[in-house]
């Protein structure tokens, strides 16, 4: 058996920047243990899989090398990018259901796409979780909880000089550790995500993270136009808008690498 897989740099107009993510088209579902399989050998933060529905419509599930995951942007976004591309998909705006619903996605005319995400607001805490400070090394300035923690910086500065042990913030228990401060040079906030609980020590460019920051940011900063940037050591870019409960997010992707996967039958 012969499976298409792609390889895409997401939330970058360039190789080797943004998040890479595996893609592979379907035309019916694996066995969950098999997807696991794959995204434990292509060792990337997300594979996705996809099989048609109907129409513009797919269903899409996400796999990091250790879990399946509800919710994730990037590879999302790297899926619209393979049906844009390679599979010959027109129709100006696809549909993914997934575990958190369904997912639009758009392109636009400047060649980004669009992905359309549940918006998920974060809460104020007023404790520090049990590893958090010694995990990342540094006591946040304000700390909010959503689906990950969100801790917040003064500065870009301290955001970039952050040398988390892993080990110790995988004790924390929410799916992921964001560490955000707002932006500088035209950008209005920068994060890292770091997600060793689910098998992604950290993450280059995480888009469900920002259904989380958007919401914040948009509140701080007064306006619900928004760009952020990921400060990893790839980094990428996201143009970002809350809607309503939805948060909008625009990036490019740029294929890598395409190929097959052989497995028995």
């Amino acid at each position: 058996m012969l499976l298409p897989i792609y390889q895409v740099d997401a939330f970058s107009d360039r190789p080797f920047a943004g998040n890479p993510a595996a893609v592979c088209p379907l035309t019916e579902w694996l066995p969950a243990e098999t997807m696991q399989a794959i995204a434990a050998e292509n060792n990337l933060a997300e594979t996705a899989f996809f099989v048609p529905k109907t129409g513009n419509e797919y269903e899409i599930r996400w796999f990091t090398p250790a879990v399946e995951v509800e919710l994730c942007g990037h590879a999302t976004l790297a899926s619209a990018h393979v049906l844009y591309r390679h599979l010959q998909f027109q129709e100006p705006e696809l549909v993914f259901h997934s575990k958190s619903g369904p997912l639009r996605v758009a392109q636009s005319p400047n060649g980004m796409l669009t992905l359309d995400f549940p918006a998920r607001p974060p809460q104020l805490i007023h404790y520090h979780p049990n590893g958090l400070v010694d995990g990342l090394g540094a006591t946040p300035l304000q700390l909010l909880a959503g689906p990950d923690l969100v801790c917040v910086f003064n500065t870009e500065a301290e955001v970039r000089a952050l040398r988390p042990d892993m080990a110790r913030l995988a004790r924390v228990e929410y799916r992921g550790v964001i560490a955000t401060a707002p932006g500088s040079e035209g950008v209005d906030f920068v994060s890292r995500f770091f997600g060793p609980r689910v098998g992604v020590p950290e993450d280059p460019v995480t888009g469900s993270a920002h259904t989380t920051l958007v919401p914040y940011w948009a509140e701080r900063l007064s306006k619900t136009h928004l760009h952020a940037r990921q400060v990893s050591a790839r980094s990428g870019d996201l143009w970002c808008e809350l809607r309503a409960d939805r948060v909008l997010m625009s990036g490019h992707a740029v294929t890598y690498l395409r190929g097959e996967i052989e497995l028995e039958a």
